[in-house]
């Protein structure tokens, strides 16, 4: 049954990521968003990581759709001012190394997946705290500088414009 089940949400987060893309409506484009993030919260309850599940649907699913929403309304562009791209070339060369990006990454990760006690206790918050704090501090560490300073550079512009 777990097979059948994550065959089904991953073709539905992967048919909700090519609508996002597809879509014209902005606004039709973030629901299709919406669609795939609750998809890749069931794949990730499905392989037991049932704390990223509930982080995938209230961080993104959650916070940043509503966030992208309001833009898009706040911003309120009329359907006919969109642009309207055509396929070139470099668009089409772009599409093709995607799809080689994507067979690609599959076959990499067929040959470095890990044993089923590995994958099952990975998505756990002592799972996660202990690679975040052990495993990964330098880049934990990097990140949350990073952070620090876009918080400093948004106070400051805002600052000059008071």
């Amino acid at each position: 049954m777990e097979p059948i089940l994550f065959t089904l949400f991953g073709a539905v987060a992967v048919a909700g990521a090519l609508m996002v893309v597809t879509r014209k409506s902005p606004m039709s484009a973030a629901l299709s968003l919406i669609l795939s993030l609750f998809a890749v919260a069931a794949l990730f309850a499905l392989r037991q990581a049932h704390f990223l599940a509930v982080i995938q649907v209230i961080v993104y699913a959650g916070a940043v759709i509503v966030l992208f929403i309001f833009v898009i309304l706040l911003i309120n562009v009329p359907q006919d001012k969109l642009p309207v791209e055509k396929m070139t070339v470099y668009r089409l060369l772009g599409v093709v190394t995607a799809g080689l990006f994507m067979v690609e990454a599959a076959v990499a990760g067929r040959r470095l997946s890990a044993s089923p006690l590995a994958v099952k206790d990975s998505g756990s918050v002592e799972a996660i705290g202990h690679a975040l704090f052990t495993d990964y501090l330098l880049a934990f560490e990097v990140t949350s500088v990073l952070l620090l300073a876009a918080v400093v550079g948004a106070v400051v512009l805002a600052k000059k414009k008071i």
